[in-house]
């Protein structure tokens, strides 16, 4: 379980301050699908940022198996991020010069463990239907292939923690209904816990968890309509 308390972030542009959080406590069960959901602007992303470590909270603390992040030191902030928590962001952030497999791999270039790690990368593209696609790179696939290459690279150390943000923002509906199944596949097989940063409410399920956001705060939660409907809305 994670834990949060009274978690809040101000960032200053200037001489004013803005509140991209003010006290947020929580907590967001293991192994399961976790949505933060809200307005732009209402703190969804910097939530995530924070319980990734790669921002620090202003006040409060952020609690992962019993441990509280804001008392890591930067190598332990730096082997947390390395080793517990796989990213997947909106712009897949592959390298154009590398093929699928050779970015899956880039996390274990600065440790040498790239070969030893190749087999199984290779594997789980298969598993996401890229196995003809290994050797392809991003300006030869669709942005569904690139997204399913980050997504592979984030689950690939198998995480405690995968962490999205609008992974399926870039796709259109198709893609980003085959990138939920194969996150939710891979979930169950490793165990991991998934938070999504998401707009798109159409791809939680009911026994998901949900955190809603507004205004740096939690707030009440409004029905969610079935995804079905809430596409045909969108048409």
């Amino acid at each position: 379980m994670i834990q949060l308390i009274d978690v809040a972030k101000t960032h200053r542009r200037g001489q004013a301050e803005v509140h991209a959080l003010r006290g947020v406590t929580c907590e967001i069960p293991q192994h399961k699908f976790t949505f933060i959901i809200g307005p732009s602007g209402s703190g969804k992303s910097s939530l995530l940022y924070l319980i990734g470590a790669l921002d620090e909270p202003t006040r409060g603390d952020i609690i992962v198996e019993g441990q509280r992040l804001s008392q890591f030191t930067r190598t332990q902030r730096d082997l947390y991020r390395r080793h517990k928590v796989g990213f997947v962001f909106q712009n897949f952030n592959l390298l154009n010069n590398l093929t699928a497999v050779e970015n899956v791999l880039i996390p274990y270039l600065p440790t040498g463990e790239a070969r030893k790690k190749r087999s199984e990368a290779e594997s789980l593209l298969r598993r996401v239907g890229l196995g003809d696609r290994l050797d392809h790179r991003p300006n030869q696939l669709s942005g569904g292939e690139q997204q399913r290459i980050a997504l592979v690279r984030a689950l690939l150390k198998r995480p405690l923690l995968v962490l999205a943000d609008e992974p399926t923002g870039e796709l259109d509906s198709a893609s980003g209904a085959e990138i939920f199944r194969y996150l939710r596949e891979l979930k169950d097989e490793h165990q991991s816990t998934v938070i999504i940063v998401t707009h798109d409410r159409s791809y939680i399920q009911p026994d998901d968890h949900v955190l809603p956001i507004r205004d740096g705060r939690l707030a009440e939660l409004a029905p969610v309509a079935d995804a079905a409907s809430v596409r045909a809305d969108a048409k």
